[in-house]
């Protein structure tokens, strides 16, 4: 498989972020109004930048360097106010989609280490 560009592992691992979110919460309730709260406590750059430093004693040292490249991505404009939260949130994303596309074996490992947490309790 080609080597994509970290924006567009970024760009797919918001998404497939969000879906595994959302597939976590529909177990949790049937209100509307709390599948949406569940989902947007999770699926925001705060949380993943929590989740990224949670994962990271876990890390192997080509992920830590994936990590680091995705941090280093130019932020956009309307987000340099808080770019202490969303650059670790893009590097979480760009881990996210990288897995999702060659390695689905380490995503369902975080996954099931994700769900084993406090956060999504």
């Amino acid at each position: 498989m080609a080597e994509l560009a970290l924006r567009n592992y970024a760009h797919l691992g918001d998404a497939v972020w969000e879906i595994f979110v959302r597939e976590y919460v529909v177990y949790k309730t049937s209100s509307p109004k709390t599948l949406h709260k569940l989902t947007t406590e999770r699926v925001n750059a705060a949380f993943q930048a929590e989740m990224l430093h949670f994962m990271e004693e876990d890390l192997t040292e080509a992920e830590k360097e994936l990590v680091r490249r995705g941090r280093n991505l130019p932020i956009p404009v309307g987000r340099k106010a808080i770019q202490n939260t969303y650059r670790p949130a893009t590097a979480f994303e760009v881990l996210i989609g990288y897995w999702y596309l060659n390695d689905r074996e380490r995503l369902d490992f975080f996954y099931d280490k994700f769900k084993l947490t406090e956060f999504f309790n």
